[in-house]
């Protein structure tokens, strides 16, 4: 029975086979002895198999346990199992791997799997060979075993060699049909098998492996045999394309290697990024001319910076590494104060023939580098060169002897002999005195000839009837030994007593320029008065020569000749300091009796009886002797007084009687400092009348254009700017501010509390001054109680010995009452019409009463028709009461005050006149007088009204609470006064000025909730504006470390706002590295924005002052087109008409100029109106430019960039406002300007990158097409990807003129893309020459610009228009030493606008 079920189990199929059904049946209805559990729990797939359920378990495919055949006789035990049962399960009926495997190798037509068997102590494992046959060549093709990665090799183990044959055969099929779903005919467990194998199959493919599982693995291996020989073969291209690029100059080995790289598609391309950016190229004629200014002018670390120890040494350890000789570095860091410096050093010194491959040209090669005109001029240069003199020097040279080779030669060797040092002699090592007659001379040479020959034999050669040669035996250069070495002497007009040689050999240049130096020079000191020098010579260099190798010396002491472009004798290496200023006298100490008599006598008289009775009334006057007293006992005083107590014109009168009833008035020059100009003129006016005397006298005032004092002068009224630029101007050191104040007993700064930068500032200064000028004495005075802050300043840690007084005035006010801005629309009954912009309102504001509502629909503007209900209601309720008095609105600025004044002059019961800085003093003047009679005042100010001055009959004010404060602005970089909410301290000064005649009261066009929020006092001015003005200043004092400096202020800036302004200064180039250069000497003393001081200070320099001077102004103004949101598109149109192409501040300059022409020629003003109508440009705007050019002119008078007289004013209207006449420039001139302009905006520039070339056929052939505006794109340095702005000229624009390959911008918008406006497009050379730092790439692919901003070119280009910089700024300062100085016919000035003009290209 058991052979039997054995044999019909083997003769059954598995895949055929079914589960019995009888004995399950039997075994139901009679008792039959079940088998042991563990008998046949091997076969099952699940533990509930057996028990006799139809169908079997869920799940189970297991056949039920075989029974007797014959009743009562017991089952022996089961059969053994079947392959199919092993690896499938007992139920399994599928296919098995090996099965699948093999059919899918017989369809495929591919050889019979091999499989190979090894048995290890982790258990069995097999692989899987295939194998096919090539159908071409009919060769049997094996593939290496499919093996599972050590992360996924544990699959491959199995207890069983059967089951290792069958999970190699599964990871074998998934190799090949890893694309099918097999899986799904796979037994359970192979099904898992496969997953495992996926997630492998993924992580080989994210590793560049997906070739592994292709369905054809025989034409995988095909194609990677194939690709493997195609990437050596590439491989070997690129090898030698690389050794080829070695031997390569400059970027064309480098271009060869990135076009290698693109090629193979892998690698490195060191020209990535490159490719696409400007190419920057000069002409011969043009660096020729560059080199010889250069070469004459440049000065090489001209403050003498040494470098640390450290430093230098990397310097030298990197420079090593870049290809030059370290004795050339050791010898430039010595001599240069940075590494840039020393690299542009190298690049001009060192001969081409010594060079790193990638510092020299792409186009190089040795010998002559610029094609000669004939081939006799080429053969001179090439002989002349010959000797490591450079070869444009040798051409130079040749042409300026008429191409004379004898005296090209001898003219060479006087250069060398001069070069690096100053002979004291002036011999040069030369004799202008000839032996005798040219025939004694020709004499002499051939008898040395004949000698020379008869000595030396062989070694001697005549090579015409002027020149010899001796060859040198046993040179060694290095490793190299017996290098071939000439000697070649050339007859000299001055034989013998000066010979002419050169040296024919494979040395560096250097190396045989040294050879030549020191043989001339061993003649100079030991054979002079010899006969027959040439053969002593000879001898000496035979002898020296090896050591002349090895030691060469210094290559200053040949790179005169060496270089076309290096100095021929070293400048001083400090450029020469300006005359020192003349520091004043110090103060007479002796007594002055007469002066006091004097003021005795002044006293008695009735008229200054009558003012002594008026001051009398000031608070101030009851406390003057406690004031004299703190004055007296402390070296610094703080006087804190309420508006009206009188500190600002009684405290220094009271100083001053004070010395003068001591008979001190000799000592007496009191210094008093405000913050604005109309102060300064004021209170010098007031203080004057108070003491009887005429302005200019006893009391006088200096601001900025404009001083009025005499040598009688014992106070003077100043603005803090005018203090600090004669401090600034004094020479730099502790010591010299100390001097420049030694005339002066008293510094009174007023307004203290405003915290102004200049008033910050100036504080920082006099504290280190009191240190040292223990009798110079410091007033402090404020409108605040807020003294604790300057009292711990001056008497903390930081200002030892400093004693402080205080001293508090009580204010002389009367009741103010203050009515809110709800009181004032119920007052005037006011209400918002119902305009378009409030028709829509939500629920919300429905529901609130009518005041609310009006206060919410007003919101934070100007509300003029309000202010001028407002005026009108209290001009009406002073009527009513018969009270006389002024009324004073507090407007945040010009616009507002002069729309403000427009508006209620309508009011025929109202005298109105405007109050702020910019006002002619006779204008301000005006709000202190009566108003006509039947009228009443309404002075409209700004915040000078608040404490500068004060208007005796205000007895109503309108504080609108806005102020307009001195902020930056990141958008366009630069200052701007910005309007914003006041503080709650300056709302109280505006109060005050309503009580000071009589009881007040005070409109506040705000809601107390809304003064709950204001800041307490202002923020200090510090602490919110951009810091390079503040730090330039601080440098030009001559305060080298400005962090620790500004630190010490009352309230110390941020470290970061210091460091990025110091940064920003070195990039502008008014600081190079620590040291201040001649620009930044200027714009620390222009009182404007530094980039307009830029423009201004170089417009003069190049000869486009006018128009520098207007494009300044604007900047500093505004654009003086509108554009109406209802007529855009005629506005732009407009302003099309003066657009040429070359940017948006030109364009506004050209319609400046044509308002101006016609301003100048009388034109009527409605016409000019009319002219400005249609040209949508708004004519205040314009007369502001004007005014503004105006000041500039006067402020670069003052500083000596431009003669006296060169503002002469020319008044053209009805307000007294003057200008200069502005001619219209010339296309050359408009060139430079545009250059200027767009220099002043650096770093704020964007990088142009044009779309690909496209071309079109035509008669003549392929036309180049410009490219479509919206494929140009823009790239600034942090915003990326930038836009051209609609409302900009440029923005249609499909190409730009002269090369343009940048744009500066003013403004940078973000709305949904970065916009940036007015623009100024400009070329590869004015950011080369105006803008940041020049760095040399060392691999030579060019120049990086402001590190950012790239450039293609030879690295030579860089380091020449870098030291043309430098020469420029030498400029300058000749420009400010001698302002009348005419620089149109300067060298320097000429290269530039050359350079900038042509693109650096020749004429």
């Amino acid at each position: 029975m058991v052979k039997k079920g054995k044999g019909k189990e083997k003769s059954t199929p598995v895949a055929k086979s079914t589960p019995p059904a009888a004995p399950a049946a039997t075994s139901k209805g009679k008792k039959v002895k079940a088998p042991a559990e563990d008998d046949f729990i091997i076969f099952s797939n699940s533990p509930n198999d057996g028990q006799g359920r139809r169908g079997g378990p869920s799940g189970s495919s297991k056949p039920a346990p075989p029974t007797a055949d014959v009743p009562g006789e017991a089952p022996i035990g089961p059969p053994k199992p079947t392959i199919k049962q092993i690896i499938g399960g007992a139920s399994w009926t599928g296919k098995l791997p090996v099965n699948l495997l093999s059919e899918h190798c017989q369809k495929q037509k591919w050889g019979r799997p091999e499989y190979e068997t090894r048995k290890t102590s982790e258990g069995f494992s097999v692989l899987v060979s295939l194998s096919a046959k090539n159908p071409k060549t009919q060769e049997t093709v094996k593939l290496a075993p499919f093996k599972l990665p050590p992360s996924h090799v544990h699959l491959a183990y199995k207890p069983t060699a059967l089951e290792a044959k069958h999970a190699a055969a599964t990871f074998a099929l998934f190799r090949v049909c890893s694309m099918k779903n097999l899986h799904m005919m796979l037994p359970p467990d192979h099904k898992a098998l496969w997953k495992e194998f996926e997630a492998l199959k993924k992580l080989d493919v994210k590793e560049g492996k997906a070739w592994m599982y292709e369905a054809d693995p025989f034409a995988t291996l095909r194609e990677r045999e194939e690709a493997k020989v195609a990437a050596e073969r590439k491989r070997k291209e690129v090898q030698a394309a690389k050794e080829k690029a070695a031997n390569m100059p400059g970027a064309s080995g480098l271009v060869l290697r990135g076009d290698a790289a693109s090629a193979s598609g892998s690698g490195y391309n060191p020209m990535r990024g490159w490719t696409a950016v400007p190419k920057i190229e000069m002409g011969n004629k043009t660096r020729t001319q560059l080199e010889d200014i250069i070469r004459r002018g440049s000065v090489w670390n001209p403050y003498g910076v040494e470098m640390p120890a450290s430093q230098r040494e990397s310097i030298v350890r990197e420079f090593k590494g870049l290809g030059f000789r370290p004795s050339h570095a050791e010898e430039a860091v010595k001599e240069c104060k940075d590494r840039e410096e020393t690299l542009e050093w190298l690049l001009i010194h060192v001969p081409e023939d010594d060079l790193p491959r990638w510092a020299l040209p792409g186009s190089y090669t040795a010998g002559v580098t610029v094609g000669a005109t004939d081939l006799r001029t080429e053969g001179a240069i090439k002989r002349l060169s010959q000797s490591g003199y450079s070869a444009e020097l040798c051409r130079r040279v040749l042409e300026s002897n008429n191409g004379d080779e004898g005296r090209a030669a001898e003219a060479l060797q006087k250069i060398l002999l001069a070069s690096g040092v100053e002979r004291l002699d002036g011999s040069n090592g030369t004799s202008s005195d000839p032996l005798g007659s040219s025939e004694q001379v020709d004499e002499a040479w051939e008898e040395e000839m004949g000698s020379l020959e008869a000595v030396l034999s062989d070694q001697y050669t005549r090579l015409s009837p002027d020149v010899c040669q001796i060859q040198i035996m046993s040179v060694i250069n290095g490793p190299e030994c017996d290098v071939e070495t000439f000697m070649q002497f050339r007859k000299s007009p001055h034989y013998p007593s000066q010979i002419i040689l050169s040296v024919a050999a494979k040395l560096p240049a250097y190396i045989k320029l040294s050879i030549i130096k020191k043989a001339l020079e061993y003649v100079d000191e030991s054979l002079r008065g010899e006969e027959m020098k040439i053969y002593y010579v000879v001898c000496w260099i035979q002898e020296c020569i090896n050591d002349i190798i090895d030691n060469p010396g210094a290559l200053r002491d040949v790179s005169a000749v060496a270089s076309a472009a290096s100095e021929e004798q070293p400048a001083a290496s400090k450029r020469a300091g300006r005359r020192g200023p003349r520091h004043p006298r110090p103060l007479d100490r002796t007594p002055d009796l007469r002066g006091k008599e004097e003021w005795l006598r002044r006293q008695g008289t009735p008229a200054y009886k009558k003012m002594v009775s008026q001051r009398e009334r000031l608070p101030a006057w009851q406390i003057r002797h406690e004031i004299v007293q703190t004055v007296s006992e402390n070296q610094v005083t703080i006087i804190a007084g309420e508006t009206g107590s009188g500190k600002s014109t009684q405290s220094v009168q009271f100083v001053l009687d004070d010395l003068y009833s001591k008979a001190l008035g000799n000592s007496a020059n009191i210094v008093v400092t405000q913050p604005r100009r109309i102060s300064a003129l004021g209170l010098a006016d007031r203080v004057s009348e108070e003491r009887c005397s005429p302005v200019g006298q006893e009391v006088g005032y200096s601001i900025r254009g404009e001083t009025k004092t005499s040598p009688r002068t014992k106070i003077t009224f100043v603005t803090t700017g005018v203090l600090l630029r004669r401090l600034q101007t004094s020479g730099g050191r502790t010591e010299d501010v100390v001097a420049s104040l030694a005339d002066v007993s008293h510094v009174v700064i007023d307004e203290v509390h405003e915290r102004s930068l200049d008033t910050d500032f100036l504080l920082s200064i006099l504290r280190d001054v009191l240190q040292q000028r223990r009798d110079l004495k410091l007033i402090l005075m404020s409108a605040t109680l807020d003294s604790a802050t300057f009292r711990d300043y001056f008497a903390g840690s930081g200002a030892q010995y400093l004693t402080v007084g205080m001293v508090e005035i009580e204010g002389r006010t009367f009741p103010v009452q203050d009515y809110y801005l709800d009181d004032v629309i119920h007052m005037t009954g006011f209400a918002v019409g119902s305009r378009n912009d409030y028709r829509d309102e939500d629920t919300a504001t429905k529901s609130l009463d009518p005041i609310n509502k009006t206060i919410q629909r007003l919101g934070s503007r100007i509300n003029y028709d309000l202010l001028v209900e407002t005026v009108r209601a209290i001009d009406a309720d002073l009527a009513q009461t018969q009270k006389s008095g002024g009324i004073l609105i507090f407007l945040p600025g010009v616009a507002e005050i002069n729309r403000a004044c427009n508006t209620l002059q309508s009011t025929s019961s109202l005298h109105v006149l405007p109050l702020h800085a910019s006002l002619e003093t006779r204008e301000q003047k005006k709000v202190f007088a009566a108003a006509p009679s039947g009228k009443r005042k309404v002075v409209v100010a700004t915040n000078v009204a608040e404490t500068s001055i004060t208007i005796d009959d205000i007895v109503a004010v309108i504080d609108s609470g806005r102020v307009k404060e001195t902020s930056f602005d990141p958008q366009t970089n630069m200052r701007k006064l910005e309007e914003t909410w006041g503080s709650r301290a300056a709302c109280k000064q505006r109060r005050g000025r309503a009580g000071r005649v009589q009881a007040g009261k005070c409109y506040k066009m705000y809601t107390r909730n809304l003064e709950l929020q204001m800041a307490e006092r202002p923020e200090p001015e510090i602490r919110r504006v951009p810091l390079e003005q503040l730090c330039l200043s601080v440098r030009a004092m001559g305060i080298r470390d400005v962090p620790w400096f500004l630190s010490r202020t009352p309230t110390p800036p941020e470290e970061t706002a210091v460091e990025g302004a110091i940064k920003m200064l070195r990039r502008m180039g008014a600081l190079d590295g620590e040291e201040l250069t001649a620009l930044g000497q200027q714009l620390a003393m222009i009182p404007a924005d530094l980039r307009c001081g830029k423009l201004m200070v170089f417009g003069a320099i190049f000869g486009c002052l006018d128009g520098s001077v207007t494009i300044a102004a604007i900047l500093s103004t505004r654009s003086p087109f509108l554009s109406p949101p209802d007529k855009r598109d005629q506005a732009k149109e407009a302003r099309m008409r003066f657009a040429r192409g070359d940017g948006d501040l030109l364009t506004d300059l050209r319609a400046f100029q044509q308002w101006d022409e016609m301003m100048q020629d009388r034109v009527p003003q409605r016409h000019v109106r009319m002219f400005c109508d249609e040209n949508f440009l708004s004519f205040n705007t314009l007369s502001d430019i004007a005014s503004t050019r105006t000041q500039y002119y006067s402020a670069l008078s003052e500083i000596g960039i431009t003669a006296p007289g060169s503002a002469a004013g020319f008044p053209y209207n009805n307000r007294g406002s003057t200008t200069t006449p502005s001619a219209p420039p010339s296309s050359s001139s408009m060139t430079l300007l545009r250059a200027l302009t767009a220099s002043a905006f650096s770093p704020q520039i964007a990088r142009i990158q044009f779309p690909d070339k496209k071309f079109a056929t035509s008669m003549s052939g392929a036309v180049e097409l410009d490219p479509e505006a919206k494929t140009i794109r823009y790239f600034a340095q942090e915003s990326g990807r930038v836009f051209v702005h609609p409302g900009s000229t440029l923005f249609d624009n499909q190409g730009f003129s002269g090369n343009a390959a940048f744009l500066s911008y003013f403004t940078m918008i973000s709305t949904s893309k970065v916009f940036i406006r007015d623009l100024t497009p400009f070329n590869a050379y004015t950011l080369l020459l105006f803008s940041g730092a020049i760095d040399l790439d060392t691999m030579g692919r060019g120049l990086v610009v402001d590190g950012w901003l790239r450039l293609r070119g030879w690295a030579r280009i860089g380091v020449l228009v870098s030291r043309l910089r430098g020469m420029v700024d030498n400029i300058i300062a000749m420009k400010v030493d001698n302002p009348s100085l005419d620089l149109r016919t300067n060298e320097v000035i000429r290269i530039v606008t050359k350079l900038i003009e042509l693109d650096g290209m020749d004429a």
